[in-house]
């Protein structure tokens, strides 16, 4: 949702320090903890098995398990499997890089990719990175260094932008490959620095066959059971100085300052587990009104316009293998969110969600009736909602309709990359879903939101696909070959009109719901402060480390039915069909399974696959070791179950499960399928 997902650094009210969150008790397994301010939540999570230290998990003293975490790309979470930088992600965390490897003669999507030896990694120049957390620091109090509340919010925050920059300058001048951050929490009343050092030179270890790595393909995903490979490795590379550097053939194995120790013992039902990583968006404390538009306007829209482009998509990959590798990554790009905000729509209106908002925020009205600093708050922010409810929309078929035909925004780009592109372009598609998203903006999107540029271009060609052929007609290449000019203006035309006239709106109205909010979290803090209530508060989470804990547990996602919280590769065999493409695994799977040759992986009679537990995740946690009691690997975080997407804006205990790959699984693929024993003989394995 466009007013949602920018937190905007503006307030003229009272700025206090939030320390309140950490100190009450969490509610069930909710919650999404910076790692700096686990030592208040060690307690609880004691309780729950852990045998850990809060020292052992985040400490700047010495190492710790932070030190073997990595922001895998900016989007995913990776962890250190061996004292040579070895690295463990997702597949799909890793499937761009497999997929630029591939061609037609060699298929590393199909048949999968294992180097035998260093010198057969592949790398990734200028494509991939790795993060790993230096530090983070409470900043504040230097943040807000000379405000004054007599400023206005403009004044406010130029002074934020001028300190941050000072502080940052002066984190990132004290080492080699260094970065820095600084982010606010709870919109803006507390800022943490967030320090990373940053690795450039990765290369790609294993990848398993997509029939493994991406097993049961969209009509899986997000769902349990599940039975999905979801790994991938790769290697992080640095000078012989052991600091970042630029690829180099004359590069060495990163020596990390911690690495997992990996457990094959298992888990049970009950047992602790912890998730460690980088989750990229919540927004658990938003209002009905932020909910209501997420649930019946934006998802159910987002959801038909993806619909359209998947439809044409499946259809032209089945035809070629060519077109299947070159849109694998597009069509589980736009599938990955699309399924999601179905289970998210759906979870919101089960729970009823909306009316428990709502009936929260009756409670809250009355309490602040009185109380002048949060009297009206939830009117006012009522009120800006409403009058952003029709722009909202039409930003939302701005990025899914308009901005979601390829050659438009390739056309308008500087630095064209043509191989790059091309390799993976097939005009018919991009035509077909032209005609399809155009038409349904110019049907949904009232007249007065369109630039006079579309009305125009429609009046002249007198319809969508009359347009489109005149686009068209002559074929797409490098060098500007075919309608790149054309394509480029449409692009150009419409996104100036949108960011002349729709986002400035939507910024204006952003910040001051934003503002609004700053000061109803604290109300919100007092309200139940004042109710003696045990409701937690974290902050959303923002691409920062974090941590969730819960344990292993399955759940009923309706009436007579439960889910017990392990798969096993008996449920990969029950699903296998050589005549459906996400669920054809490879011969030598089946091979195995007939033989029952598991090695050391079996596990009465079978192999485990995957894991469900009840720690919070959201997008970004892909990749995220699952640790045991002792801190032990035992899982790979990649998914959530569909009943519980919404816990990206409420979690619900009943449902909300995180979904692990069980690292036996890896293991066995690694050992059985890839017969790469050199890369288990480099990993520490109890």
């Amino acid at each position: 949702m466009i007013f949602l997902f920018k937190t905007l650094v503006i307030s003229n009210v009272i700025i206090l320090v939030f320390t309140l969150f950490f100190c009450i008790q969490a509610f069930a397994d909710e919650g999404i903890w910076l790692p700096s301010q686990i030592i208040d939540r060690i307690a609880d999570m004691q309780s729950k098995g852990c045998k850990l230290s809060a020292e052992d998990i985040y400490s700047l003293n010495s190492s710790s398990f932070k030190d073997a975490i990595v922001h895998f790309n900016g989007g995913c979470t990776g962890e250190l499997i061996s004292d040579n930088g070895l690295l463990i992600t997702n597949h799909h965390c890793g499937f761009g890089m497999i997929q630029a490897h591939s061609s037609v003669e060699h298929d590393y999507l199909k048949d999968g990719f294992w180097a035998m030896n260093m010198n057969e990694e592949l790398p990734n120049p200028g494509t991939l990175k790795v993060s790993f957390l230096e530090y983070m620091q409470d900043v504040t109090d230097k943040v807000l260094k000379g405000y004054k509340s007599s400023m206005s919010e403009e004044q406010r925050e130029q002074l934020v932008k001028q300190n941050s920059k000072k502080i940052i300058n002066k984190a990132v001048s004290a080492g080699k490959g260094l970065q820095a951050r600084i982010t606010p929490l709870f919109y803006g009343n507390q800022y943490f620095l967030f320090v990373y050092k940053v690795f450039t030179d990765i290369r790609l270890v294993g990848a398993p066959p997509s029939s493994i790595g991406k097993f049961g393909g969209d009509t899986d995903n997000w769902m349990w059971p599940r039975h999905t490979g979801d790994f991938s490795l790769f290697r992080i590379y640095a000078g012989k100085d052991n600091e970042p550097a630029d690829y180099s053939k004359d590069n060495v194995p990163y020596k990390p300052k911690k690495f997992f120790t990996i457990s094959t013992k298992g888990m049970k039902e009950g047992d602790f587990t912890m998730v460690y990583g980088f989750p990229g968006r919540t927004n658990e404390y938003i209002t009905s009104d932020a909910l209501r538009y997420i649930s019946e306007i934006s998802n159910p829209a987002k959801i038909k316009l993806r619909t359209l482009i998947l439809d044409v998509q499946k259809r032209e990959m089945a035809k070629q293998q060519r077109i299947r590798i070159a849109y694998a990554k597009k069509n589980a790009n736009v599938a990955n969110s699309w399924k999601k905000w179905q289970g998210e729509m759906n979870g919101i209106r089960k729970l009823n969600a909306i009316d428990s908002k709502i009936k929260l925020e009756k409670e809250f009205a009355e309490w602040a009736a009185d109380k002048k600093e949060y009297r009206g708050i939830l009117d006012s922010l009522h009120k800006l909602y409403l009058s952003i409810e029709e722009l909202s929309l039409v930003a939302d078929y701005q990025r899914e309709a308009i901005n979601a035909v390829e050659i438009l925004k390739y056309s308008a780009s500087s630095g064209k990359d043509d191989e790059s592109f091309f390799k993976d372009y097939y005009q018919p598609i991009d035509k077909e879903i032209f005609v399809l998203l155009f038409n349904e903006y110019n049907n949904q999107i009232p007249d007065k939101y369109k630039s006079e540029f579309f009305k125009n271009e429609l009046k002249n060609y007198g319809s969508i696909e009359n347009w489109a052929d005149t686009l068209f007609a002559e074929e797409f290449a490098p060098n500007g070959a075919g309608n790149q000019a054309m394509a480029s203006l449409i692009y150009t035309e419409t996104n100036n009109y949108f960011q002349k006239n729709i986002q400035p709106v939507l910024t204006s109205v952003n910040a001051r719901i934003n503002l609004y909010y700053r000061t109803y979290i604290k109300g919100l803090m007092d309200f139940y402060k004042d109710k003696k209530s045990d409701k937690v508060f974290y902050p959303d989470a923002n691409s920062t480390l974090r941590v969730a804990y819960g344990n292993v547990r399955g759940y009923s996602p309706a009436d007579a039915v439960y889910y017990t919280p392990v798969s096993t590769l008996d449920g990969i065999i029950e699903k296998d069909d050589p005549n459906i493409y996400d669920y054809d695994i490879p011969q030598k799977l089946r091979d195995l399974y007939a033989a029952k040759d598991y090695g050391r992986w079996k596990v009465d009679g079978t192999v485990p696959v995957a894991f469900i537990a009840t720690n919070h995740t959201s997008g970004g946690n892909s990749g995220s070791p699952v640790l045991n009691a002792y801190g032990e690997l035992i899982g790979v975080n990649f998914d959530r179950v569909w009943e519980g997407t919404m816990s990206d804006e409420i979690y619900d205990p009943e449902v909300c499960r995180n979904i692990s790959l069980d690292i036996r699984y890896a293991l066995f693929v690694i050992d059985k399928l890839a017969g790469a024993q050199w890369l288990l003989d480099e990993m520490d394995i109890k």
